[in-house]
């Protein structure tokens, strides 16, 4: 593409333009000094002036102008013949455009013209120095949530372009900054601004190689995971994992059992578990810009039934005739659906209530229940029901009144 080489302000044009001349002949460059990105097209302007009653005979460029040395023309290297384009005449204007520039370009360029005089031969020396240069971002290597961040775009050398940068992140433009200056400001950091910058000019293909920006920030998004899948058996092995979401690793993790803490490190592992163990747990994870707690998770300790007990109901002396209920209780999780009730060592009934009704004194004798759940069972502890029959009572109530 081609673009204009135009200084951004005219003290620094009137210092750039440089003129070679000698009685009536005469070259001027305007800028004498050009900073060109790489891959951009260039115009190196030019005129000049010959002596009246003289003819041109043939005009071109060249480089490097060493004394004793011939003057080769560039139009006819194959390096230069594709890329430069005379755009003058053969009478003042000797401007061309060079296009595609590289670092293997940054010579000295002369004009030189010849006339169909003896002694009309005249190079305009010194020419136009051309400089090429690249891009580079410059930013630091991270940056912390919430701060400001500002990243460079760098040249070799000033361009003579009036340069308008535009930037690049992970290879996508950001459309809504294009900056006159070559910086790039981030304000409040986000994690999302983490990614890989590169700069470029606007109307320029050349594209600047990726400089990384990282965002640190605290932890996030902490949580908690119990290794291994379905139910914690008493007397099992659990182990509870944390994680988190953070830029940099995080640097400790700390373990609490409702609020007490418990252990450190990623794993917490419980072995030989117990009901006492069924809690909240959750974890803590710090970094150096923060820490952050993970939601709670309950241990739910499965267990066969224990503290198996059974009530009577009602109190005093059971009478022959009378009604009695037998409840049995357990602790166990999940809790106890089945209830077995004997007499002895008879299987009498069932459910976690066994009632009878219209007693007499052969209901006498030791019961006890079986608790039972899907972890395993478990026996009472043996009642006695003694039944009391009516003479029984006669002779008791007797003695008593004796006694007193």
């Amino acid at each position: 593409m081609s673009v204009r080489m135009a200084p951004p302000l005219p003290l620094i044009i009137l210092i750039m333009i440089h003129r070679v001349s000698g009685a009536d002949w005469d070259v001027s460059y305007s800028p004498s000094h050009i900073c060109a990105l790489k891959n951009s097209s260039v115009i190196m302007s030019c005129t000049y002036t010959y002596p009246t009653g003289h003819q041109i005979m043939k005009v071109f460029w060249s480089k490097n102008n060493v004394k004793g040395e011939d003057h080769p023309d560039l139009s006819e290297d194959p390096e230069y013949s594709q890329r430069l384009q005379y755009l003058g005449d053969t009478q003042q204007d000797c401007s061309i455009r060079l296009s595609h520039v590289t670092q293997k370009d940054e010579h000295m360029y002369y004009f030189r013209f010849i006339t169909d005089k003896p002694d009309g031969k005249w190079t305009g020396d010194p020419g136009v120095t051309l400089t090429v240069t690249d891009l580079q971002v410059e930013a630091p290597e991270r940056v912390t949530e919430g701060h400001n961040v500002s990243l460079t775009c760098n040249s070799s050398c000033t361009l003579t372009d009036r340069a308008t940068f535009i930037w690049y992140r992970n290879s996508q433009p950001l459309t809504e900054r294009r900056d006159g200056n070559n910086q790039l400001l981030l304000q409040s950091v986000r994690r999302e601004d983490a990614g890989r910058y590169s700069c470029a000019l606007h109307g320029h293909s050349y594209i600047s190689p990726a400089a990384r920006l990282s965002v640190t920030y605290a932890p996030k998004n902490v949580s908690v995971s119990i290794n291994g899948s379905g139910e914690i058996v008493e007397g099992g092995s659990v182990t509870l994992s944390c994680s988190s979401d953070s830029n940099l690793p995080a640097l400790n993790f700390s373990w609490f059992k409702g609020g007490r803490l418990v252990g450190s490190g990623r794993i917490y592992s419980i072995s030989n578990i117990s009901s006492d163990h069924s809690e909240e747990y959750k974890c803590k994870s710090i970094s150096e810009h923060g820490e952050k707690y993970s939601d709670a998770v309950t241990l739910n300790i499965m267990y066969p039934p224990k503290n198996v007990s059974v009530s009577i109901t009602g109190s005093g002396e059971i009478v022959e005739g009378d009604s009695v209920t037998l409840s049995c209780s357990s602790d166990a999780n999940p809790p106890a659906l089945n209830f077995s009730w004997f007499k002895g060592r008879n299987l009498v009934g069932s459910g976690r209530i066994y009632s009878i009704s219209n007693i007499s004194s052969d209901h006498s004798g030791e019961y006890k229940c079986k608790s039972r759940n899907k972890i395993g069972e478990k026996y009472s502890d043996a009642v006695t029901l003694n039944i009391m029959c009516e003479l029984m009572i006669k002779i008791h109530n007797f003695f008593t009144f004796i006694v007193n």
